[in-house]
C-alpha cells in the first residue's frame, strides 16, 4: 500500500508516520509540504535520523493521486481547497481537519470562520466515528476523521443516550485536553512559561467541536439537541478527559449504565469499559488507540458522571485515521495500532 501524508510535519503527521512505519501493508510513505519543499525530514526531526532521511516533497496532485491513500493532516481550512481536485481520481482521502465533518456549509463557516469546502465534496464525506460507521467507511472515498474532542465525548455518551438510559437535553460536558491539541506552532497559549502550572479554560461556549457533537448526536441516535461543551487546557503534553453529566431516565441502576456501554463495544477492540474510578485517566491510554469510558450513576441526584479518555494525537487524531484507513481496506481495525500505552 502506498500512503501519502499531506502536513506530514505537524504532530497529527508525525503520529501517522510513527504507526504507519509499523503497519505491515504500508510498502512506501510520500511526505508532503505547502512550504519546506527539499527540506530533509530527519534533519528537521532529528529522531527520525536513519529512518527517514527522505526529503519533503511539494503537493503535486499527478504525483497524489498515484497513492492509495492520501492522509490530511492540516490545519482547518486548507484541506479544503487540497483534497476537491484529489476526489474520484482513486486514491482514499482521510483529513484529520474540519474541514468536511459539518454537512451544513453555513454552521462550518460560522464556527470555523473559514470559507468552507465545495458541497460536492462535503456531500461525498462520511463521518469516521469507526465504531459508529463502519458499514458507511468501508465504502467511503473521503473521510471525514472526528475531533479530539467530539472522540471522547461521542464514544462515551452515545450508547447511552441511544438507549434512552439518559436524557440528552441538559447534557452539560466539560474537557480538559493536553496542550499538543493546540498543534505545533508557538503561541503565548502554549508557552512553557505561562502553560506551566497553569489551569485554563478557553473558548468559552464557542468551540468549534460543539456542531459536530451535536450532529453526531443526532446522526446516530436520532436525537436532536444542544449542549453545554466547554474546554481547558492542561499543562502535559497529550490526553484528553471528557466528562459529561446528565440526568438519568426514572429507573435506570448503575448495572444497566455498565451494561449498556460494555454490550455495546464488546466487539470493538479499542475501547475499554473500566470499573474502577481509580482505573482511569489520560496515562492509561497514553501513546494509544485506546478510549476508556467510566459511568458512575449519582442516586442522589439521579445524574450520571460519564467520563471518557483518549491520547488526543492517537484515537483523537491519527491512530483514528488509520483505523479508518484499514476498515476502508478490508484489514483487521488493530492493524499497525496495536502498541501498548506508554502509561510512564
Amino acid at each position: 500500500m502506498k500512503v501519502s501524508i499531506i502536513g506530514a510535519t505537524g504532530y497529527g503527521g508525525l503520529e501517522l508516520l510513527r504507526f504507519l512505519h509499523n503497519h505491515k501493508e504500508v510498502v512506501e510513505i510520500g511526505l508532503f509540504t505547502s512550504s519546506e519543499e527539499g527540506t530533509v525530514f530527519s534533519d528537521k526531526f532529528p529522531h527520525l535520523t536513519n529512518i527517514y532521511n527522505q526529503p519533503l516533497l511539494k503537493i503535486d496532485y499527478d504525483v497524489l493521486a498515484k497513492s492509495d491513500v492520501v492522509f490530511a493532516s492540516t490545519p482547518s481550512g486548507v484541506s479544503s481547497t487540497l483534497f476537491p481536485p484529489l476526489v474520484n481520481r482513486g486514491p482514499k482521502l482521510i483529513d484529520l481537519s474540519g474541514d468536511f465533518r459539518l454537512k451544513n456549509l453555513e454552521s462550518y463557516e460560522s464556527w470555523y470562520k473559514k470559507k468552507p469546502a465545495p458541497k460536492e465534496a462535503v456531500e461525498k464525506s462520511v463521518y469516521g466515528l469507526t465504531e459508529w460507521n463502519e458499514a458507511a467507511i468501508e465504502k467511503a472515498d473521503l473521510i471525514a476523521n472526528p475531533g479530539c474532542y467530539p472522540t471522547a465525548v461521542l464514544l462515551s455518551i452515545l450508547p447511552l443516550i441511544k438507549h434512552q438510559l439518559i436524557d440528552p437535553s441538559f447534557l452539560v460536558i466539560d474537557a480538559k485536553s493536553g496542550i499538543s491539541g493546540a498543534g505545533n506552532k508557538p503561541s503565548n497559549t502554549t508557552h512553557y512559561s505561562e502553560a506551566n502550572e497553569s489551569f485554563s479554560i478557553y473558548k468559552i461556549n464557542e468551540h468549534q467541536h460543539i456542531p459536530e457533537i451535536e450532529q453526531a448526536i443526532s446522526m446516530f441516535t436520532d436525537t436532536e439537541t444542544t449542549i453545554t461543551f466547554n474546554t481547558h487546557l492542561v499543562p502535559m503534553t497529550r490526553g484528553i478527559l471528557a466528562t459529561s453529566y446528565a440526568q438519568v431516565t426514572e429507573g435506570v441502576t448503575q448495572q444497566q449504565l455498565v451494561d449498556c456501554l460494555t454490550s455495546t463495544y464488546e466487539k470493538h477492540p479499542f475501547v475499554r469499559v473500566i470499573q474502577e474510578a481509580s482505573s482511569i485517566g489520560t496515562n492509561r491510554v497514553k501513546g494509544s488507540n485506546y478510549c476508556d469510558i467510566y459511568v458512575k450513576l449519582d442516586e442522589r441526584t439521579n445524574r450520571a458522571t460519564i467520563i471518557g479518555v483518549i491520547d488526543n494525537l492517537v484515537k483523537g487524531a491519527a491512530g483514528q485515521a488509520i483505523q479508518n484507513m484499514n476498515v476502508q481496506f478490508g484489514l483487521p481495525q488493530q492493524t499497525g495500532l496495536q502498541l501498548v500505552p506508554y502509561f510512564i
